[in-house]
């Protein structure tokens, strides 16, 4: 496997090889002709002389000096692991993770308070599907995308671990709930994507009362993009005490509080577009929410890994020594001729 991938980045150095050719000439003719020479009155005593394993090693320094020479033309050629694109199968979905964050999330009838149970629950979710490439879009009464899709969660947890309502609390976005505007902003992430799962998950505790784009729409524009979209009301029915202003004397004001919902939309949208609606009224009920999701039908996705070069010189130099070592070890100690 080390050896089926090698290219090399100095290979003018492989014409070094054309010195082996006289070299080898020079050991079987001339070297021959000027070794020294011993007289016998009749070759019949060398014929009957015995043979050891010692006759059939007589070249063999040679031949790995030779070898040695070549693997050190190797390595000056510099062999490296040819860089290439691997390609792994996986199964995966693209999708967009639309969560509201309106005001209204920071209600408690949910605990500690919905905001933070939607991102707490995602982002378990989202740790699950390390092969889904997913992305984040926030609404109020407007919306925008902290996190396109990206198969880099690293960077899409951190962008959910900053989402907050305080947003639209400080004035930095509009008041208000547009959930048209926020299915319509993650469909212009998803609808160029080449992949057969795309899904939206919607994720909002109110009705639609704002935005230019309204949620049946949206919809429209995500079925027209072959996306599904999956819908979250989250949230009790029950009238909840919310703090909404600290007086000057440090005394907190909170009112009474129940949330205007419309699951009939919310049903709607994901009919026309595939999906399926849920209520989540606590912790748990969401988990599950997202486990049901997660069960998706995946389609394959094709990942490409590009594979660096590297020098892999190391075995072809330290076989060349190893090379040099034997044939020091036949010449000087097994093979040693008479001065």
């Amino acid at each position: 496997m080390l050896f089926a991938q090698i290219s090399f980045v100095q290979p003018i150095y492989f014409l070094l090889l054309l010195a082996l050719i006289p070299y080898v000439l020079w050991h079987f003719i001339w070297k021959r002709r000027r070794e020294g020479r011993m007289l016998f009155f009749s070759t019949n005593v060398l014929k009957t002389a015995p043979k050891t394993w010692k006759n059939h090693l007589v070249h063999l320094p040679f031949a790995l000096r030779v070898f040695a020479f070549i693997l050190l033309v190797v390595v000056l050629a510099r062999p490296q692991s040819s860089g290439f694109w691997r390609e792994r199968t996986t199964e995966g979905i693209d999708m967009m993770l639309t969560m509201d964050i309106s005001t209204s999330m920071l209600l408690e009838d949910v605990s500690p308070n919905r905001i933070t149970v939607a991102k707490e629950v995602a982002y378990d979710f989202i740790s699950k599907h390390k092969n889904d490439q997913i992305g984040l879009t926030l609404f109020g009464g407007e919306a925008f995308t902290p996190c396109p899709l990206t198969g880099d969660h690293s960077i899409l947890l951190k962008r959910l671990g900053e989402t907050s309502c305080e947003l639209q609390a400080e004035g930095i976005i509009q008041p208000g709930t547009a959930i048209g505007m926020g299915v319509a902003s993650a469909v212009t992430h998803l609808e160029h994507s080449k992949t057969k799962s795309k899904v939206i998950i919607l994720l909002t505790d109110g009705a639609n009362n704002t935005g230019d784009i309204s949620p049946l729409m949206a919809a429209q524009m995500a079925k027209d993009a072959g996306i599904r979209v999956y819908t979250i009301l989250l949230g009790t029915d029950a009238v909840v005490n919310m703090p909404v202003a600290t007086l000057p004397n440090g005394e907190v004001y909170s009112t009474n509080i129940q949330t205007s919902t419309d699951p009939q939309t919310l049903q709607q949208i994901a009919s026309l577009t595939g999906g399926t609606f849920y209520r989540a009224t606590s912790r748990d009920a969401l988990t599950k929410v997202y486990e049901d999701i997660g069960k998706l039908e995946k389609t394959k996705l094709i990942q490409r890994q590009h594979q660096n070069h590297e020098d892999v010189f190391q075995p072809f130099l330290l076989l060349a020594v190893l090379c040099l070592l034997l044939e020091m070890l036949l010449r000087l100690v097994v093979l040693r001729r008479l001065p």
